[in-house]
């Protein structure tokens, strides 16, 4: 009984120096300042258990996409006797897009068709003279020795007429032209036969 007790009493005594000495202070005086990849973020851990955290978060977006491209609008002429084409064209930049079209007259198609017409009815001589309108026709014509009409006059008497009248002809420059290199051919062919005769009657 009395080694108990004596054991009892050793027990409690290092009992109490155990938790007298287990006793311990923590005392932080530091600041920490994280700061990251956001603006004005920082977190400050202070003296004590208190702790204070402030975040700020910005964000910026600023992007640009391209416009709708311009499309050049269709053109057609709705019908296959109809003497016009259409054109378009367009132009796209980032910023603007522009496009347009237009028709186009063909005269020469319409010089055509209106011929045919003409020849329908029966006005042959109206047909081919609206035909003579053209540059190529014309010069066919008179290559043909069938002169072009003209002032209601055909064959002998309107060549007659286009000699006099020539600045009238539709292939006047080209007929010009083709006169002028004709009248140098002609030249140098006289000279060359005036040297031949002249070694001759020598």
């Amino acid at each position: 009984m009395k080694k108990s007790l004596i054991t009892f009493l050793l027990f409690l005594f290092l009992t109490v120096n155990a938790f007298a000495g287990s006793t311990q202070t923590n005392v932080s005086g530091s600041n920490t300042a994280i700061e990251g990849g956001y603006t004005g973020g920082a977190t400050t851990y202070e003296s004590g258990s208190s702790s204070t955290s402030t975040t700020n978060n910005t964000s910026n977006s600023d992007i640009k996409s391209s416009p709708p491209t311009a499309s050049a609008p269709s053109f057609s002429s709705m019908s296959q006797d109809v003497c016009s084409s259409g054109a378009s064209a367009g132009i796209q930049t980032f910023g603007v897009g522009v496009s347009a079209g237009k028709h186009f007259r063909d005269l020469n198609c319409e010089r055509i068709k209106l011929s045919k017409v003409l020849y329908d009815f029966g006005m042959k001589v109206g047909a081919v003279a609206l035909l003579c309108q053209d540059e190529r026709v014309f010069e066919a014509m008179i290559n043909a020795g069938t002169p072009c009409p003209i002032d209601g006059k055909i064959g002998k008497d309107a060549m007659a007429l286009w000699k006099k009248y020539d600045h009238e002809r539709p292939d006047y420059d080209t007929y010009i032209q083709r006169m002028k290199e004709r009248e140098v051919v002609d030249i140098k062919i006289n000279k060359e036969e005036a040297a031949r005769l002249e070694l001759h009657t020598r």
